[in-house]
């Protein structure tokens, strides 16, 4: 059985900075990209970026670009998500997803998503 957990959301103040993390079970973890998306209330799921099974590459959407920077950690099968510069409109829950590596297609596998509150 697949899973993912996120973890380390919170509050924090803008220009603050938080670290989430998404551990995976279940998978050969480096045969997938690893994919980060947001939901703020009332707003469609955003795409944020993901990051190739190897993990050298990624892509970012234009909002987080320069601030925001995803890697993984193989051997232990954990994402992350490094953001900086943080502002109130970051505030979202947060998802980890996973991706099997060939070809097009969507997300295979989601995580339960983290709070993240950017406090102006």
């Amino acid at each position: 059985q697949v899973r993912l957990v996120e973890s380390g959301g919170g509050l924090v103040q803008a220009g603050g900075s938080l670290r989430l993390s998404c551990a995976a079970s279940g998978l050969t973890f480096n045969a997938y990209y690893m994919g980060w998306f947001r939901q703020a209330p009332g707003k469609e799921r955003e795409f944020v970026g993901r990051i190739s099974g190897s993990g050298d590459s990624t892509i970012y959407a234009d909002s987080v670009k320069g601030r925001f920077t995803i890697s993984r950690d193989n051997t232990k099968k954990t994402a992350y998500l490094q953001m900086n510069s943080l502002k109130p409109e970051d505030t979202a829950v947060y998802y980890c997803a996973a991706r099997y590596m060939s070809g097009s297609r969507p997300y295979d596998y989601w995580g339960q998503g983290t709070q993240v509150t950017v406090s102006s």
